[in-house]
């Protein structure tokens, strides 16, 4: 069954991943510290928050790419994740924090915190985070696409509502009242099951697992795309008036593959937190759900393997300009929106796709003048 999901595209990118996943632990933890094939651990963490930005970009491009909805609030359900993985971590530091408080997290003993908040209660159990990292994005996109969808909200229109979802989270979790650390967020984490995040095998480990959480999630987004449902999700983004005529349901379409984007977003932030180390709310800034939206168009819009492309191609660029020129990161982020939107309107694989049918259109070409 899964044979059929993966074509050759997929194949390829599937089997570059492997390899990405048993060479980088191996060059890390096996190569001697100052041989040419040593990666440092600060380098594995770094590739391993590309994975779980691939993995957003997927999720993003599950629903703009294949049903046509533009959300610019994926950058909410990423920080959810995070933050349900984030308040696992907290609760695992236990006595060993600033303040040796074995049930509140330091930040709370700052704030004179009585007891524990009732929202935090079961996150000391590793099973009760990994269950809320799916349940509170997916809850979050249901109640919100339930109202959004059945109201006929389209185009332009859900995006900057979308938006105003994203900037409203942003202002909340600021807040020291809230019980999430306010504009500090949280961090300081120690260990995740025992492993201390800061040694390398746990590094290597935690990136393994983002390659892994990267091949199962475009593994569902196939299983999505290529079954009865996602050829109505297509006939939505192409032509969702002539959908309602057939007597689709589009709203309960639409809902469905917005909670499973929004659900692989909450996967992938919750990978990110333990490799950075630290989750706050500027992670619900509006810029990074427009950013996860540029590497989708870059890479390429509908193609699942272009968008994890774009991904990394964005964010490699973008660590390497604000480490040479950090002033002229935006202004290049900005400029290569324009540049592809103009010049290449299916990103770069729809570039390299082009190129290569071409190249086959070539000898069929020449081949008559060859005979003449």
């Amino acid at each position: 069954m899964i044979a059929r999901l993966i074509d050759l595209r997929g194949a390829v990118f599937l089997l570059l991943l492997a390899c990405f996943a048993t060479i980088v632990p191996m060059m890390s933890l096996l190569a001697e510290p100052g041989s040419a094939l040593h990666l440092p651990s600060y380098a594995v963490s770094l590739f391993g928050k590309y994975l779980t930005y691939a993995l957003l970009a997927l999720s993003v491009d599950l629903i703009w790419g294949y049903c046509g909805i533009l959300s610019l609030g994926h950058g909410a359900f990423f920080a959810l994740g995070g933050y349900a993985m984030g308040m696992h971590l907290m609760r695992e530091i236990g006595d060993r924090g600033v303040y040796a408080n074995p049930v509140l997290p330091d930040f709370m003993v700052f704030l004179n915190y009585d007891a524990l908040p009732w929202f935090w209660l079961g996150f000391d159990m590793f099973w009760f985070a990994c269950a809320m990292v799916l349940l509170v994005p997916g809850l979050l996109a249901f109640v919100f696409g339930w109202f959004a969808f059945r109201s006929r909200v389209t185009g332009v229109y859900f995006s900057i509502i979308t938006q105003a979802m994203t900037y409203a989270l942003l202002l909340a979790f600021f807040r020291n009242d809230m019980g999430f650390g306010g504009n500090n967020g949280l961090t300081d984490f120690k260990d995740v099951l025992g492993f201390d995040l800061q040694a390398p095998g746990t590094r290597a480990t935690l990136f393994a697992l983002s390659c892994l959480a990267l091949g199962g999630g475009y593994l569902i987004c196939r299983a999505v795309t290529q079954s009865r449902a996602g050829k109505v999700l297509i006939a939505v983004r192409d032509a969702e008036s002539r959908a309602r005529f057939l007597g689709y349901r589009v709203e309960y379409y639409k809902l469905f593959v917005f909670v499973v984007s929004a659900m692989m977003a909450g996967v992938a932030g919750a990978l990110y937190v333990p490799q950075v180390g630290i989750i706050n709310p500027s992670e619900f800034q509006p810029a990074n759900s427009i950013e996860a939206v540029i590497w989708v168009a870059v890479g390429g819009r509908g193609t699942l393997v272009g968008a994890a492309l774009g991904a990394f191609t964005v964010n490699g660029a973008k660590t390497l300009l604000t480490g040479w020129f950090p002033e002229i990161w935006l202004f290049f982020l900005g400029a290569l929106f324009v540049a592809v939107t103009l010049f290449l309107p299916n990103g770069i694989l729809g570039l390299l796709r082009r190129r290569r049918r071409a190249a086959r259109a070539e000898p069929a070409t020449t081949a008559p003048a060859a005979a003449e």
